[in-house]
C-alpha cells in the first residue's frame, strides 16, 4: 500500500509541475520556491504542538487548492503560484514518506513513523 500511495503522490507532484507550467513563470522559480513550505518546521522551536500545527498548515493540500482557486478567481497569479508550490511540496514530501504531523513529535505522521521501517 505504501508504494501505491507514493506513486499517487508522485503523479500529484507531476500535476503540480504541469500547473506551474501553465502560469508562465520561469522554471527557476519552481526550483527556488519548492522547499519554502518547510518554513512551517520553525514552529517546532516553540514545542511539539505548535510545530505540528505550523507544519501541517504549510503542508495541507486543501489549503493549497483553496489558494490556487482564490488566485484564479481574483486573477492573482502570485496566489496561484503559492497554492501550486504548497501542493507540489506536500506531494513531494509524501513521496518521501513525510506526512502530516501528530502532536507527539516530528517523526509521528499520518503515513507512519519516520525512520520506522515497519511504519
Amino acid at each position: 500500500m505504501k508504494t501505491l500511495i507514493k506513486l499517487e503522490e508522485l503523479m500529484l507532484l507531476v500535476l503540480g509541475i504541469f500547473m506551474f507550467g501553465l502560469l508562465g513563470y520561469q522554471w527557476w522559480w519552481f526550483l527556488a520556491l519548492i522547499l519554502t513550505p518547510d518554513i512551517g518546521m520553525l514552529g517546532y522551536l516553540f514545542g511539539k504542538r505548535l510545530g505540528a500545527i505550523t507544519y501541517n498548515l504549510f503542508h495541507h493540500k486543501g489549503l493549497a487548492i483553496f489558494l490556487y482557486f482564490v488566485g484564479m478567481y481574483f486573477s492573482l497569479s502570485i496566489i496561484q503560484l503559492a497554492g501550486i508550490i504548497l501542493f507540489s511540496h506536500a506531494s513531494l514530501d509524501r513521496v518521501f514518506g513525510y506526512g502530516l504531523k501528530y502532536n507527539k513529535g516530528f517523526k509521528y505522521t499520518h503515513l507512519g513513523e519516520i525512520g520506522n521501517k515497519n511504519g
